[in-house]
């Protein structure tokens, strides 16, 4: 990334591509990001001029912010505590992660009384914050891009600045249908949309996720939708809609993944395996990734299909997510509880159905996915799911993948996949025991399909397609 300023490209997001520490001497370290938002900027090329504007998330972010030490083509944000949390965790992880996922126990939840709109004013005053950093550093007729549902405000608060700006937002997320959308308080439902639409070109994972954001401007906004060309009209302005469904980084997956320390951890687990089959999974203990409904599917295919006991063992690794939230450590808990529960209903002396790890590591998850024979990535709802585009990629012997019907990857990988309706653990148990039993060579063949799917759009040029689309549209008007 260039160091000059103002910037011709610019992008913003919660968090950043390089994160301080404060050493117990005081010195500030710093550790630099992955990812395809660092790749791609990167490469654009060190000709042009770009920033990357970002909330500073740690106290080493906060320290290096304040004493100017960051690098000059990062600006981070030094937001006050109370706003960040109300607008991350109040309104972005709580309320928009909520609708977007359909995970809302809606007969209790949500609540929008006097709390929430303390948060959503606090939502407000954080993308505000992002849309005058943005709009101060930009060159004139720059090209911003902006990330995801912490930032649906932006677009259009930055146009207000600086209408001179060509402003691209894309959601990670996927995207709730109008009916479920409603949800939300009128004006916030109006405010998320029109906030977006401020774009001049809205990103999206799947046609799916883009069509219902469509179907959202038409519902709630009156906007003017044409489903052909992917074009939302309102309030005179047209942003075009756009699909870029991210892939998977396979020079560096199976380049990392036959690291030294990935080859220890491998064998750990062989060793723990034996030569039993494995059905694996890796997610975060995030709700909507369904991972109790899948350990009740596994213990379902123990209790029914009597032939893999003792023949199969279920690798699941459940990182720690959002534990300042009440409802992850809640589910944690149900998930430890649930392993537990199944290892103590068919455990013997020398078979752990269940092997569960809930601290984040690495090498081990591409350990894992180099020895599974079934990938279980069942998820309630989610935008894309990469973790279904990297097992295919990293696994020694080619695996099945059971994959949930509403993933984002499923358009993409759902043909070659054992399809799962996520919420019947039945039909979930017959799944796994299906790839369980499918035939090696077919194994093979549809793992070998499954990867030149998944790394179809690297993350690399995933992010330059967006650019190269956004900059094409303008020469468009």
């Amino acid at each position: 990334m260039a160091n000059a300023s103002p910037a011709r490209i610019l992008l913003a997001s919660n968090r950043g591509p390089v994160s301080y520490t404060v050493e117990d001497d005081g010195t500030l370290t710093h550790r630099r990001g992955g990812g395809g938002l660092v790749s791609g900027l990167s490469a654009i090329g060190n000709d042009i001029e770009s920033v990357w504007v970002c909330a500073a998330l740690s106290e080493g972010d906060r320290v290096a912010t304040r004493r100017g030490l960051t690098d000059p083509s990062v600006r981070m944000l030094d937001i006050d505590a109370g706003t960040f949390a109300r607008a991350y965790n109040g309104i972005a992880n709580s309320t928009l992660w909520f609708v977007h996922h359909l995970i809302y126990n809606t007969p209790t939840t949500p609540v929008f009384g006097a709390s929430f709109r303390r948060e959503w004013a606090s939502y407000e005053a954080y993308n505000r914050a992002f849309a005058e950093a943005l709009a101060q550093a930009a060159a004139p007729g720059a090209t911003v891009l902006v990330q995801d549902y912490h930032l649906s405000l932006t677009p259009r608060l930055l146009r207000e600045l600086r209408p001179d700006l060509r402003i691209g937002h894309f959601s990670h997320t996927p995207w709730a249908p109008p009916d479920y959308y409603r949800l939300l308080p009128d004006d916030v439902a109006r405010d998320v949309l029109a906030g977006i639409l401020g774009a001049d070109r809205a990103g999206f994972l799947t046609r799916r996720w883009a069509s219902a954001f469509a179907d959202c401007c038409e519902a709630v906004l009156d906007a003017d939708v044409d489903r052909a060309a992917l074009t939302v009209t309102y309030q005179g302005r047209t942003t075009r809609l756009g699909v870029h469904a991210l892939g998977a980084d396979s020079d560096f997956l199976r380049e990392r993944a036959h690291r030294p320390d990935v080859d220890l951890r491998l064998a750990a687990l062989r060793e723990a395996v034996g030569d039993r089959r494995t059905v694996v999974r890796v997610d975060r203990t995030e709700l909507s990734k369904n991972i109790v409904r899948g350990l009740h599917a596994y213990r379902h295919l123990l209790r029914t299909r009597p032939e893999w006991i003792d023949r199969v063992v279920h690798i699941a690794f459940a990182y720690p997510s959002r534990h300042d939230l009440p409802e992850y450590r809640e589910y944690t808990a149900s998930v430890l509880r649930t392993a537990q529960e199944i290892n103590d209903e068919f455990g013997t002396a020398t078979w752990q159905p269940v092997i569960l790890h809930v601290d984040d590591d690495f090498p081990r998850s591409l350990a894992a996915y180099r020895l599974a024979d079934v990938a279980l990535v069942n998820p309630i709802r989610d935008g894309m799911n990469l973790v279904a585009k990297e097992i295919p990629v990293v696994s020694d012997e080619g695996c099945a993948l059971v994959l949930s019907r509403e993933a984002g990857a499923f358009a993409e990988l759902g043909e070659d996949a054992v399809a799962v309706n996520p919420y019947d653990v039945i039909a979930t148990a017959e799944a796994l025991h299906t790839a369980l039993t499918m035939p090696r060579a077919e194994r093979a063949e549809r793992c070998k399909r499954l990867a030149e799917a998944s790394t179809a759009l690297p993350p690399s040029a995933w992010f330059l397609e967006q650019y190269a689309a956004l900059t094409a549209d303008q020469g468009q008007e």
